[in-house]
């Protein structure tokens, strides 16, 4: 529950938890993302969720730590992602739902959050994916640009005033979306290795809306279609998915 004095707080952070109390949907959609999250997670411990936005983890692990850089109820630490003020090996997983991709340094990030884990640990995230499908969603349907033309290896001067919701959806699938990219990576951030690699939502999730407030997809059909959805073969996958499911291993 939010508190009744709400000044202070992003007004983008306060829609979201808005949208989120209204749309069953979108909950039930969150569920499975979070499932599949801490599922990824094999050792047990401090498990740290990074942007937490309006608080949705909570809901479905009450012990989580999260951190964000703008404040929220429910939010443990505000704090930027690129610099967390954790001593070194102080969690044992990190999960993430829509963070990278607003981050504007994220092989900067990917090393801060290196750090934080201890070896063995794991970050488990899950991002926005283009696909020949989604490009056309992201790019004409949705608010967050979709720039494929950006580098997201090169080193980006740190922007103090940079606004936290500035975004490239693209950033997620140009790190991780081939084994060209995934080599890069690993030269760059050679402590992490990338153990797994899913692309996934493809009909429920672009249908519910997101955190918008409309929903074409009705909430008690809702848990028979994410179940469907995971027989979608994996070569078609790559061609219509809406989702990147990535995990890396702290070496």
């Amino acid at each position: 529950m939010l508190p009744s004095h709400t000044s202070g707080l992003d007004e983008r952070l306060l829609q979201h938890r808005s949208v989120w109390g209204q749309k069953e949907t979108l909950r039930l959609i969150y569920r499975d993302y979070y499932q599949r999250l801490f599922e990824a997670c094999t050792k047990r411990g401090p498990l740290l969720d990074i942007g937490g936005g309006s608080s949705h983890a909570k809901h479905f692990a009450p012990d989580i730590v999260t951190l964000d850089i703008l404040p929220f109820p429910g939010i443990d630490v505000v704090a930027d992602a690129h610099d967390m003020p954790f001593d070194d090996e102080s969690f044992c997983n990190i999960v993430m739902l829509d963070v990278l991709h607003h981050l504007e340094r994220p092989i900067d990030f990917l090393k801060e959050a290196a750090r934080v884990i201890q070896p063995g640990g794991r970050i488990a995230m899950i991002e926005p994916g283009i696909t020949p499908i989604s490009w056309w969603f992201y790019r004409f349907l949705h608010q967050e640009p979709v720039i494929l033309c950006q580098d997201p290896l090169e080193l980006i001067e740190h922007r103090p005033n940079k606004d936290p919701f500035d975004s490239n959806q693209a950033i997620p699938t140009l790190l991780f979306g081939s084994a060209r990219r995934l080599a890069l990576l690993n030269k760059a951030v050679p402590e992490l290795k990338v153990s797994r690699v899913e692309w996934l939502s493809f009909v429920v999730y672009p249908l519910s809306g997101g955190f918008k407030r409309w929903c074409l997809f009705p909430a008690q059909f809702a848990v028979s279609g994410l179940k469907l959805e995971n027989l979608v073969p994996r070569l078609l996958r790559r061609l219509i998915a809406f989702r990147l499911l990535v995990v890396l291993e702290r070496l």
